[in-house]
């Protein structure tokens, strides 16, 4: 019989994960495209029609690579390359958004298919403690690093493997190892990386991350007695978990069974993170531990705030411009973050709006996403969004900028005004991730 014809659904992440574990080798099935999304990664914008999945990953049965088309190209795809079965394989949509694209490959007439976690997660010859969560900005990082230093107070050696955000060339990007801020210098990574990696580097925790994560693992094993997952967005584990910690935000109640595959995750975890109760209403905190207990009565929850610290008296009685985490504003749908929380604890005699002030890229992402209208999102995919937010500030005319997102803004933008970096840090108020890692510490090797 012939190869089922496949079409891989994706965002430079998971697509490649799937396939590389699951197609790559299966003499069943001929991946003919992957298609990539417009909006989830707005640096993509302004990409070329085509991209390829190059040889070098593909494997030999791939010898020309595998075309990365735009996603609004599906139903032409599946007829003019015979897709027989749609594969969706990108994170932080809704469970809704989901059915949608299963319903565009159903009426082009193809069959519509997820790839489970038994198909994908990789086992690991080193222990590992897998951060995720039910959707973009609950607070992942600060949970996987504080993780890390207290494995490290332990005595083990730790290092943090991240979700793949691979937009460049993708086999020079096959395996990444980064130990300094140098490193990431060197390897002229996007703002939306640093803001997952400079955090571990800061706290002296080597990073791994790429597009091929079966070599990712043996690099990081080798080099680790415990492996700590820091996942993207709210996609699962690529590693199969010994300790899995999922973690959830009340300011977005309800959004831990709407999410796709955050409610999976949520499905999956060992321990629940309920994080950011200090800014939360005690309704949203009860619906969310609710859901929790509805949908994962195995699941133990640990409540925790997200503290937030800054340099005040550079914020205080100032006209401030807010600048936040790109991704949580844009598909993980938050209105704000930290510094906008910053911004106004601290005093700020105004907050400025940026939207009037927007140039280029930025009035995109401003028009795409309408519930943005007090904070500006971090986007810095290439040179020229970097170049966007400076001109936007400029225009703006703040007397400060209080910079909300996890990386050191200041080392990217030059800019007339000082810019304050905001930082904050998980707090838990009764069961603690310490208490958690000794309970698992003959697991985890400690």
């Amino acid at each position: 019989m012939a190869p089922t014809r496949v079409l891989v659904m994706g965002a430079a992440g998971r697509d490649f994960h799937d396939f590389n574990t699951v197609f790559r080798d299966d003499p069943e099935t001929e991946v003919v495209a992957f298609t990539r999304t417009d909006t989830q990664n707005l640096g993509e914008l302004d990409a070329p029609p085509e991209r390829r999945y190059p040889a070098a990953l593909a494997g030999e049965r791939y010898p020309d690579g595998i075309p990365i088309r735009p996603e609004s190209e599906l139903e032409t795809l599946v007829e003019t390359e015979g897709v027989d079965t749609v594969v969706f394989s990108y994170s932080d949509v809704s469970h809704e958004h989901v059915m949608h694209q299963a319903s565009r490959a159903l009426a082009a007439g193809a069959d519509f298919r997820l790839v489970g976690p038994d198909r994908m997660m990789l086992d690991a010859s080193a222990p590992v403690v897998a951060v995720d969560a039910v959707r973009t900005g609950c607070g992942k990082s600060q949970t996987a690093r504080k993780l890390a230093d207290l494995l490290d107070a332990r005595g083990a050696d730790v290092v943090v493997v991240r979700e793949p955000m691979p937009y460049g060339d993708l086999t020079a990007q096959r395996v990444q190892r980064f130990e300094s801020l140098a490193d990431l210098d060197a390897a002229d990574v996007t703002i939306e990386e640093r803001e997952e990696y400079e955090s571990h580097l800061e706290s002296g925790h080597v990073v791994y991350a790429g597009v091929d994560y079966a070599a990712i693992e043996e690099r990081a094993s080798a080099e680790a007695d415990v492996v700590v997952w820091d996942g993207g967005n709210n996609e699962l584990p690529f590693f199969e978990p010994d300790v899995h910690f999922v973690v959830a935000d009340p300011l977005r109640a309800g959004d831990e069974l709407r999410y796709h595959p955050g409610e999976t995750n949520l499905r999956l975890a060992d321990y629940v993170v309920i994080n950011k109760e200090n800014s939360a209403d005690p309704a949203s905190i009860r619906t969310v531990e609710a859901n929790v207990r509805a949908a994962n009565p195995d699941a133990e929850i640990v409540h925790a705030n997200s503290t937030i610290t800054a340099d005040g008296d550079a914020i205080a009685g100032k006209r401030a411009l807010v600048v936040e985490d790109g991704p949580t504003l844009t598909h993980g749908g938050a209105s704000h973050g930290a510094g906008l929380i910053a911004a106004r604890r601290y005093g700020a005699s105004e907050i400025v709006d940026p939207e009037p002030a927007a140039v280029g890229s930025l009035e995109r992402v401003f028009d795409q996403y309408d519930h943005l209208d007090t904070v500006l999102p971090a986007m810095g995919y290439s040179a020229a969004q970097i170049d966007d937010i400076e001109a936007t500030i400029r225009n703006a005319d703040p007397e400060v900028v209080v910079s909300g997102t996890p990386h050191d803004l200041a080392r990217l933008i030059d800019v007339d005004v000082p810019v304050v970096r905001v930082r904050y840090e998980l707090e838990e108020t009764g069961l603690t991730l310490s208490t958690i890692l000794d309970r698992h510490a003959e697991t985890l090797g400690l």
